[in-house]
Protein backbone atom coordinates (compact mmCIF):
# COMPACT_ATOMS: atom_id res chain seq x y z
CA UNK A 1 0.00 0.00 0.00
CA UNK A 2 1.39 3.39 -1.04
CA UNK A 3 2.18 6.01 1.59
CA UNK A 4 -0.16 9.01 1.65
CA UNK A 5 1.30 12.49 1.12
CA UNK A 6 -0.30 15.92 0.74
CA UNK A 7 0.89 18.59 -1.73
CA UNK A 8 -0.23 22.21 -1.22
CA UNK A 9 0.13 24.86 -3.94
CA UNK A 10 -2.15 27.59 -5.34
CA UNK A 11 -1.04 26.81 -8.93
CA UNK A 12 -3.21 24.01 -10.36
CA UNK A 13 -0.70 23.29 -13.14
CA UNK A 14 2.06 22.70 -10.60
CA UNK A 15 -0.23 20.42 -8.58
CA UNK A 16 -1.03 18.38 -11.69
CA UNK A 17 2.67 18.08 -12.46
CA UNK A 18 3.45 16.84 -8.95
CA UNK A 19 0.72 14.22 -9.21
CA UNK A 20 2.06 12.90 -12.53
CA UNK A 21 5.61 12.56 -11.22
CA UNK A 22 4.77 11.21 -7.77
CA UNK A 23 1.73 8.94 -8.18
CA UNK A 24 3.91 5.93 -9.08
CA UNK A 25 5.64 6.24 -5.70
CA UNK A 26 3.00 7.63 -3.34
CA UNK A 27 -0.73 8.02 -2.75
CA UNK A 28 -0.87 11.74 -3.61
CA UNK A 29 -3.54 14.12 -2.34
CA UNK A 30 -3.52 17.84 -3.14
CA UNK A 31 -4.95 21.13 -1.91
CA UNK A 32 -5.05 24.55 -3.63
CA UNK A 33 -4.64 26.59 -0.42
CA UNK A 34 -3.51 26.39 3.18
CA UNK A 35 -7.10 26.57 4.40
CA UNK A 36 -8.18 23.64 2.20
CA UNK A 37 -5.13 21.63 3.26
CA UNK A 38 -5.93 22.13 6.96
CA UNK A 39 -9.42 20.73 6.35
CA UNK A 40 -7.91 17.65 4.71
CA UNK A 41 -5.43 17.20 7.56
CA UNK A 42 -8.24 17.47 10.09
CA UNK A 43 -10.49 15.01 8.23
CA UNK A 44 -8.08 12.52 6.72
CA UNK A 45 -5.04 12.47 8.97
CA UNK A 46 -2.61 10.79 8.96
CA UNK A 47 -0.54 11.90 6.01
CA UNK A 48 3.06 10.76 6.26
CA UNK A 49 4.38 13.94 4.61
CA UNK A 50 2.96 17.33 3.66
CA UNK A 51 4.74 19.52 1.07
CA UNK A 52 3.74 23.17 0.89
CA UNK A 53 4.61 26.08 -1.36
CA UNK A 54 5.71 29.07 0.70
CA UNK A 55 4.13 31.93 -1.24
CA UNK A 56 0.34 31.49 -1.48
CA UNK A 57 -2.49 34.06 -1.29
CA UNK A 58 -4.30 34.15 2.05
CA UNK A 59 -2.55 31.72 4.36
CA UNK A 60 1.14 31.53 3.49
CA UNK A 61 3.20 28.36 3.61
CA UNK A 62 4.95 29.16 6.89
CA UNK A 63 1.65 29.91 8.63
CA UNK A 64 0.08 26.78 7.15
CA UNK A 65 2.89 24.47 8.26
CA UNK A 66 2.77 25.94 11.77
CA UNK A 67 -0.96 25.14 11.94
CA UNK A 68 -0.35 21.72 10.37
CA UNK A 69 2.09 20.97 13.16
CA UNK A 70 -0.65 21.60 15.71
CA UNK A 71 -3.26 19.45 13.92
CA UNK A 72 -1.00 16.58 12.84
CA UNK A 73 2.26 16.80 14.81
CA UNK A 74 3.58 13.46 13.51
CA UNK A 75 3.20 14.41 9.83
CA UNK A 76 6.58 15.39 8.39
CA UNK A 77 6.61 18.92 6.89
CA UNK A 78 8.55 20.05 3.79
CA UNK A 79 8.69 23.57 2.33
CA UNK A 80 9.05 24.50 -1.36
CA UNK A 81 9.83 28.06 -2.45
CA UNK A 82 10.90 29.93 -5.57
CA UNK A 83 13.09 32.32 -3.61
CA UNK A 84 14.93 31.42 -0.46
CA UNK A 85 16.67 33.86 1.85
CA UNK A 86 18.37 33.05 5.11
CA UNK A 87 15.63 34.83 7.08
CA UNK A 88 12.94 32.90 5.21
CA UNK A 89 14.62 29.59 5.97
CA UNK A 90 15.04 30.47 9.65
CA UNK A 91 11.40 31.53 9.96
CA UNK A 92 10.20 28.35 8.22
CA UNK A 93 12.26 26.15 10.53
CA UNK A 94 11.26 27.99 13.70
CA UNK A 95 7.56 28.41 12.95
CA UNK A 96 6.77 25.28 10.98
CA UNK A 97 9.48 23.01 12.38
CA UNK A 98 10.07 21.73 8.86
CA UNK A 99 12.02 18.60 7.96
CA UNK A 100 13.50 19.86 4.68
CA UNK A 101 13.60 23.15 2.76
CA UNK A 102 13.64 22.86 -1.07
CA UNK A 103 13.88 25.53 -3.78
CA UNK A 104 11.95 25.65 -7.07
CA UNK A 105 12.32 24.30 -9.59
CA UNK A 106 12.99 21.04 -7.78
CA UNK A 107 14.07 18.10 -10.00
CA UNK A 108 11.63 15.15 -9.71
CA UNK A 109 14.34 12.73 -8.52
CA UNK A 110 15.38 15.13 -5.76
CA UNK A 111 11.76 15.57 -4.68
CA UNK A 112 11.15 11.80 -4.62
CA UNK A 113 14.36 11.26 -2.64
CA UNK A 114 13.35 13.94 -0.14
CA UNK A 115 9.83 12.54 0.19
CA UNK A 116 11.22 9.05 0.83
CA UNK A 117 13.41 10.49 3.57
CA UNK A 118 10.31 12.20 5.00
CA UNK A 119 8.33 8.95 4.90
CA UNK A 120 11.14 7.16 6.74
CA UNK A 121 11.16 9.93 9.36
CA UNK A 122 7.39 9.55 9.77
CA UNK A 123 7.78 5.80 10.31
CA UNK A 124 10.45 6.39 12.93
CA UNK A 125 8.24 8.89 14.75
CA UNK A 126 5.16 6.65 14.75
CA UNK A 127 7.18 3.56 15.70
CA UNK A 128 8.69 5.43 18.66
CA UNK A 129 5.22 6.60 19.75
CA UNK A 130 3.76 3.10 19.53
CA UNK A 131 6.69 1.68 21.47
CA UNK A 132 6.38 4.39 24.10
CA UNK A 133 2.63 3.86 24.47
CA UNK A 134 3.10 0.11 24.88
CA UNK A 135 5.94 0.64 27.36
CA UNK A 136 3.92 3.10 29.43
CA UNK A 137 0.70 1.11 29.40
CA UNK A 138 2.60 -2.10 30.16
CA UNK A 139 4.49 -0.51 33.06
CA UNK A 140 1.33 0.98 34.55
CA UNK A 141 -0.47 -2.36 34.17
CA UNK A 142 2.30 -4.23 36.02
CA UNK A 143 2.31 -1.70 38.88
CA UNK A 144 -1.48 -1.92 39.15
CA UNK A 145 -1.38 -5.71 39.27
CA UNK A 146 1.18 -5.60 42.08
CA UNK A 147 -0.97 -3.14 44.03
CA UNK A 148 -4.13 -5.23 43.47
CA UNK A 149 -2.36 -8.27 44.95
CA UNK A 150 -0.81 -6.45 47.92
CA UNK A 151 -3.88 -4.37 48.85
CA UNK A 152 -7.14 -5.13 46.98
CA UNK A 153 -9.07 -2.54 48.99
CA UNK A 154 -6.62 0.21 48.10
CA UNK A 155 -6.63 -0.92 44.47
CA UNK A 156 -10.42 -0.58 44.36
CA UNK A 157 -10.15 2.91 45.78
CA UNK A 158 -7.70 4.14 43.14
CA UNK A 159 -10.01 2.79 40.43
CA UNK A 160 -12.86 4.84 41.92
CA UNK A 161 -10.51 7.82 42.15
CA UNK A 162 -9.75 7.53 38.44
CA UNK A 163 -13.48 7.53 37.65
CA UNK A 164 -13.99 10.72 39.67
CA UNK A 165 -10.98 12.32 37.95
CA UNK A 166 -12.47 11.55 34.53
CA UNK A 167 -15.77 13.17 35.54
CA UNK A 168 -14.11 16.24 37.04
CA UNK A 169 -11.65 16.65 34.15
CA UNK A 170 -14.57 16.99 31.74
CA UNK A 171 -16.12 19.70 33.92
CA UNK A 172 -12.80 21.55 34.22
CA UNK A 173 -12.33 21.31 30.42
CA UNK A 174 -8.91 19.73 30.89
CA UNK A 175 -7.67 19.24 27.31
CA UNK A 176 -5.61 16.15 28.09
CA UNK A 177 -6.48 14.26 31.25
CA UNK A 178 -4.24 11.23 30.57
CA UNK A 179 -1.54 12.43 32.98
CA UNK A 180 -4.05 13.08 35.77
CA UNK A 181 -5.92 9.80 35.24
CA UNK A 182 -2.61 7.90 35.25
CA UNK A 183 -1.56 9.75 38.41
CA UNK A 184 -4.86 8.72 40.03
CA UNK A 185 -4.16 5.07 39.23
CA UNK A 186 -0.56 5.35 40.44
CA UNK A 187 -1.24 7.65 43.38
CA UNK A 188 -0.90 4.92 46.00
CA UNK A 189 1.68 2.74 44.28
CA UNK A 190 4.14 3.82 46.98
CA UNK A 191 2.22 1.51 49.32
CA UNK A 192 4.13 -1.42 47.81
CA UNK A 193 6.98 -0.41 50.14
CA UNK A 194 4.77 -0.24 53.24
CA UNK A 195 4.54 -3.31 55.53
CA UNK A 196 1.01 -4.83 55.27
CA UNK A 197 0.41 -4.50 59.00
CA UNK A 198 1.03 -0.74 58.83
CA UNK A 199 -1.42 -0.36 55.94
CA UNK A 200 -3.98 -2.38 57.90
CA UNK A 201 -3.57 -0.13 60.93
CA UNK A 202 -4.11 2.95 58.80
CA UNK A 203 -7.24 1.52 57.21
CA UNK A 204 -8.74 0.59 60.59
CA UNK A 205 -7.83 3.89 62.21
CA UNK A 206 -5.65 2.20 64.82
CA UNK A 207 -2.98 4.00 66.82
CA UNK A 208 0.41 4.11 65.06
CA UNK A 209 3.94 4.91 66.10
CA UNK A 210 5.80 7.97 64.86
CA UNK A 211 7.83 5.84 62.45
CA UNK A 212 4.68 4.23 61.03
CA UNK A 213 3.04 7.62 60.48
CA UNK A 214 6.21 8.86 58.79
CA UNK A 215 6.16 5.82 56.49
CA UNK A 216 2.62 6.58 55.35
CA UNK A 217 3.34 10.29 54.93
CA UNK A 218 6.17 9.44 52.53
CA UNK A 219 4.04 7.19 50.28
CA UNK A 220 3.92 9.92 47.56
CA UNK A 221 7.72 10.17 47.61
CA UNK A 222 8.06 6.40 47.30
CA UNK A 223 5.63 6.47 44.39
CA UNK A 224 7.57 9.24 42.68
CA UNK A 225 10.78 7.23 43.10
CA UNK A 226 9.23 4.18 41.44
CA UNK A 227 7.84 6.21 38.55
CA UNK A 228 11.10 8.07 37.96
CA UNK A 229 12.46 4.88 36.38
CA UNK A 230 9.77 4.89 33.66
CA UNK A 231 10.41 7.16 30.61
CA UNK A 232 7.98 10.00 29.87
CA UNK A 233 6.19 9.83 33.24
CA UNK A 234 7.81 12.99 34.60
CA UNK A 235 4.51 14.91 34.76
CA UNK A 236 2.70 11.95 36.34
CA UNK A 237 5.42 11.44 38.95
CA UNK A 238 5.29 15.13 39.93
CA UNK A 239 1.51 14.91 40.41
CA UNK A 240 2.00 11.80 42.55
CA UNK A 241 4.65 13.55 44.66
CA UNK A 242 2.37 16.54 45.41
CA UNK A 243 -0.94 14.64 45.78
CA UNK A 244 -1.08 15.23 49.56
CA UNK A 245 0.12 18.84 49.43
CA UNK A 246 -2.42 21.35 50.77
CA UNK A 247 -3.27 24.48 48.81
CA UNK A 248 -1.83 26.72 51.55
CA UNK A 249 1.54 24.97 51.19
CA UNK A 250 1.34 22.78 54.30
CA UNK A 251 1.59 19.02 54.15
CA UNK A 252 4.00 16.77 52.29
CA UNK A 253 6.46 17.51 50.78
CA UNK A 254 7.79 20.24 53.05
CA UNK A 255 8.82 22.83 50.49
CA UNK A 256 7.78 26.28 49.31
CA UNK A 257 5.37 25.04 46.62
CA UNK A 258 1.82 26.29 47.28
CA UNK A 259 -1.35 27.50 45.53
CA UNK A 260 -1.28 27.46 41.74
CA UNK A 261 2.35 26.30 41.84
CA UNK A 262 1.09 22.88 42.90
CA UNK A 263 0.45 20.78 39.76
CA UNK A 264 -3.20 20.96 38.67
CA UNK A 265 -3.39 17.16 38.74
CA UNK A 266 -2.35 17.14 42.40
CA UNK A 267 -4.89 19.87 43.20
CA UNK A 268 -7.55 17.64 41.67
CA UNK A 269 -6.44 14.40 43.33
CA UNK A 270 -6.21 15.83 46.86
CA UNK A 271 -9.91 16.69 47.46
CA UNK A 272 -11.19 13.70 45.47
CA UNK A 273 -9.02 11.22 47.39
CA UNK A 274 -10.06 12.80 50.70
CA UNK A 275 -13.71 12.65 49.63
CA UNK A 276 -13.42 8.91 48.98
CA UNK A 277 -11.60 8.44 52.29
CA UNK A 278 -14.41 10.11 54.23
CA UNK A 279 -17.10 8.22 52.32
CA UNK A 280 -15.40 4.88 52.99
CA UNK A 281 -16.99 4.63 56.43
CA UNK A 282 -20.52 5.13 55.11
CA UNK A 283 -20.69 8.92 55.35
CA UNK A 284 -22.99 10.41 52.70
CA UNK A 285 -21.43 12.42 49.90
CA UNK A 286 -23.05 15.65 51.06
CA UNK A 287 -21.72 15.17 54.60
CA UNK A 288 -18.31 14.17 53.26
CA UNK A 289 -18.23 17.29 51.13
CA UNK A 290 -19.06 19.44 54.15
CA UNK A 291 -16.03 17.98 55.88
CA UNK A 292 -13.91 19.07 52.92
CA UNK A 293 -15.26 22.60 53.24
CA UNK A 294 -14.32 22.68 56.93
CA UNK A 295 -10.66 22.13 56.12
CA UNK A 296 -9.67 25.72 55.49
CA UNK A 297 -6.66 26.16 53.23
CA UNK A 298 -6.44 22.51 52.22
CA UNK A 299 -7.88 22.66 48.70
CA UNK A 300 -7.95 24.78 45.57
CA UNK A 301 -11.28 26.70 45.86
CA UNK A 302 -11.90 26.53 42.10
CA UNK A 303 -11.46 22.75 42.08
CA UNK A 304 -13.74 22.32 45.09
CA UNK A 305 -16.41 24.42 43.38
CA UNK A 306 -16.20 22.21 40.27
CA UNK A 307 -16.45 19.09 42.45
CA UNK A 308 -19.66 20.48 43.92
CA UNK A 309 -21.07 21.17 40.45
CA UNK A 310 -20.31 17.78 38.91
CA UNK A 311 -20.41 15.31 41.82
CA UNK A 312 -23.25 16.62 43.98
CA UNK A 313 -26.90 16.55 42.97
CA UNK A 314 -29.26 19.43 43.84
CA UNK A 315 -30.36 17.86 47.13
CA UNK A 316 -26.75 17.35 48.24
CA UNK A 317 -25.88 20.91 47.29
CA UNK A 318 -28.71 22.23 49.45
CA UNK A 319 -27.42 20.17 52.38
CA UNK A 320 -23.91 21.52 51.85
CA UNK A 321 -25.24 25.09 51.77
CA UNK A 322 -26.77 24.60 55.23
CA UNK A 323 -25.24 25.64 58.53
CA UNK A 324 -21.45 25.81 58.84
CA UNK A 325 -19.76 23.10 60.84
CA UNK A 326 -16.75 22.87 63.08
CA UNK A 327 -14.27 20.28 64.34
CA UNK A 328 -14.36 19.81 68.11
CA UNK A 329 -13.00 17.36 70.70
CA UNK A 330 -15.33 14.73 72.12
CA UNK A 331 -15.71 16.58 75.44
CA UNK A 332 -17.31 19.58 73.69
CA UNK A 333 -20.23 17.64 72.17
CA UNK A 334 -23.56 19.11 73.22
CA UNK A 335 -27.27 18.31 72.67
CA UNK A 336 -28.43 19.83 69.40
CA UNK A 337 -25.17 19.26 67.55
CA UNK A 338 -25.69 17.54 64.19
CA UNK A 339 -22.95 15.05 63.38
CA UNK A 340 -21.18 15.70 60.10
CA UNK A 341 -18.71 12.85 60.68
CA UNK A 342 -19.27 9.45 62.29
CA UNK A 343 -18.43 9.00 65.96
CA UNK A 344 -16.11 6.01 66.30
CA UNK A 345 -13.75 4.45 68.81
CA UNK A 346 -10.05 4.53 68.01
CA UNK A 347 -10.42 0.88 66.97
CA UNK A 348 -12.92 1.85 64.28
CA UNK A 349 -16.12 0.77 66.03
CA UNK A 350 -19.07 2.90 64.84
CA UNK A 351 -21.00 4.49 67.72
CA UNK A 352 -23.18 7.06 65.93
CA UNK A 353 -23.48 7.72 62.19
CA UNK A 354 -23.13 11.10 60.54
CA UNK A 355 -26.37 13.03 60.13
CA UNK A 356 -27.66 12.31 63.64
CA UNK A 357 -28.81 15.22 65.85
CA UNK A 358 -27.48 14.60 69.35
CA UNK A 359 -29.89 14.22 72.25
CA UNK A 360 -28.99 13.94 75.95
CA UNK A 361 -29.49 10.17 75.66
CA UNK A 362 -26.99 9.95 72.81
CA UNK A 363 -24.42 11.89 74.80
CA UNK A 364 -24.91 9.65 77.84
CA UNK A 365 -24.34 6.57 75.67
CA UNK A 366 -21.21 8.06 74.13
CA UNK A 367 -19.77 9.03 77.51
CA UNK A 368 -20.25 5.47 78.74
CA UNK A 369 -18.35 4.14 75.73
CA UNK A 370 -15.61 6.72 76.29
CA UNK A 371 -14.94 5.10 79.69
CA UNK A 372 -14.12 1.83 77.93
CA UNK A 373 -12.35 2.97 74.76
CA UNK A 374 -10.82 6.11 73.30
CA UNK A 375 -13.03 8.13 70.93
CA UNK A 376 -11.54 9.15 67.60
CA UNK A 377 -11.14 12.94 67.46
CA UNK A 378 -11.82 15.58 66.31
CA UNK A 379 -15.51 15.22 65.51
CA UNK A 380 -17.18 17.37 62.84
CA UNK A 381 -20.54 18.86 63.82
CA UNK A 382 -22.91 21.58 62.71
CA UNK A 383 -23.31 24.47 65.08
CA UNK A 384 -25.45 23.63 68.12
CA UNK A 385 -29.16 24.50 68.00
CA UNK A 386 -31.65 24.93 70.80
CA UNK A 387 -33.99 22.14 69.59
CA UNK A 388 -33.01 18.95 71.42
CA UNK A 389 -35.45 16.65 69.64
CA UNK A 390 -34.62 13.94 67.13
Amino acid sequence: MKTRILIVDDDSNILDGYKRHLRMHFDVDSAPSGEAALERLDRRNPYAVVVSDMSMPGMGGIQFLARAREIAPETVRIMLTGYASQNTAIEAVNEGNIFRFLTKPCPPDVLVKTLNAGVEQFRLITAERELLEKTLSGSIKVLMEILSILDPDLFGRVLRLKELVQTLARTLNVSSSWDIESAALLSRVGHVGIPPEVSAKSRKGEAMSHDEKEMLARVPEMGRHLLSNIPRLETVSRIVLYQDKRFDGSGFPSDSVAGDKIPLGARILKPLADLLEIESDGTSRSMAFKQLLSRKGWYDPDVVQKISQCLLDEKDQEIVKGRDFISIPFEELRPGHVLVSNVETSEGMLLLAAGRKLSPAHLERLRNYAKLAAIKEPIQVEEAVSDLGE
